[in-house]
């Protein structure tokens, strides 16, 4: 069985719309303040239109899946002629309790599994922590993620067994989820690289990094230039709140914006919340990433918020070789059984 598993973000629905007419399942799994501003699309609860009109393309025998934690998005189910599966990270939610009373299909996160829900009875899949994705069940807004995933396979006829060894054996490494929640272990030091960049996906990452023993927390961060100055400015607050330090880069595509405005608008954002948080401005990514690495302290955690994410996965790789390189030279005494 052949699967097309399409992203459809909001800045490209707004730019080029939705690109097919119908499909099969129509996921939503949240409405968050990004891209406001662009064409004609100024508030949350406009920007929620745009994103129903995925649930509205699912023909009629599919699935929309819905965020029952997300007022806007759980609201979209009422203008739809699909079937309709919920799912919450919270099981006692009064919404999924409903949709469980009329024998419905959802999943939930229950008592540290993830768990599909067929009316009022219970599938557990897998504990939550033994999901590579969620680091140990710390990055909760992963099992977040995982909750709809596993809803899809589940309506395509996949068992609970494949669904399990599929959530086991999906890695987060530069190979499979690039840029995305990437970890590198040195030596001395730990480097996390991360999509982050907009005020929803760093109060995400926020939560995640809490969860890390490590000190300092370094950050390097950048602005977008086709969001609102207050979603910039907001970026460089929520930066503040989550790092000991931080270097500020600019991304290579600046969508509208000047290098220096968008700097100064992270810069104006730090100092709102903290005006004496140390800040290095250092625009070209590759330099601020290589000052950030090589000058790690021991325990400290690194992380590189990134929009070109090949060459920064590549930058980060090397300077690991390089470390390891260092650390365990090979010589003709280490081959085995000569």
């Amino acid at each position: 069985m052949n699967f097309a598993v399409l992203e459809c973000a909001r800045g490209g629905l707004l730019r080029a719309g939705l690109g097919f007419h119908h499909c099969d399942i129509g996921i939503v799994t949240n409405v968050a303040a990004d891209h406001l501003g662009l064409k004609g699309i100024h508030t949350i609860d406009q920007l929620a239109k745009v994103k129903g009109i995925i649930p509205e393309s699912v023909s009629p025998e599919g699935f929309a899946i819905l965020n029952a934690d997300d007022d806007r998005v759980y609201d979209m189910r009422k203008t739809l002629e699909c079937q309709v599966a919920l799912f919450s990270m919270d099981e006692e939610n009064p919404r999924i309790k409903a949709h469980q009373e009329d024998g419905r299909l959802s999943a939930v996160y229950e008592n540290g599994y993830i768990t599909i829900c067929k009316g009022e009875w219970k599938l557990r899949i897998i504990k939550a922590v033994n999901v590579p994705l969620t680091f140990g069940g710390r990055a909760s807004f992963m099992i977040q993620n995982i909750l709809p995933a596993v809803l899809t396979g589940y309506i395509r006829g996949f068992t609970l067994d494949h669904l399990k060894v599929g959530l086991e054996t999906f890695i987060p490494s530069p190979s499979q989820t690039p840029g995305r929640l990437n970890l590198f272990q040195f030596k001395d030091f730990q480097v996390l690289l991360d999509y982050a960049h907009n005020p929803a996906g760093m109060r995400a990452l926020q939560k995640f990094i809490e969860k890390i023993d490590a000190n300092p927390k370094v950050g390097v961060i950048a602005g977008v230039g086709d969001r609102r100055e207050e979603d910039i400015n907001e970026i460089g607050s929520i930066a503040a709140e989550m790092f000991d330090e931080i270097i500020i880069r600019q991304d290579k595509n600046l969508r509208g914006r000047t290098e220096l405005d968008l700097i100064n608008m992270l810069n104006d954002g730090i100092k709102k919340k903290d005006a004496g948080k140390k800040t290095t401005i250092i625009p070209n990514e590759k330099e601020a990433a290589t000052f950030a690495i090589k000058n790690a302290q021991k325990g400290s955690l690194v992380v590189i918020c990134s929009d070109v994410v090949t060459e920064a996965l590549d930058l980060v790789q090397k300077l690991k070789e390089e470390e390891l390189n260092k650390l365990y030279e090979f010589s003709v005494k280490d081959i085995p059984n000569r």
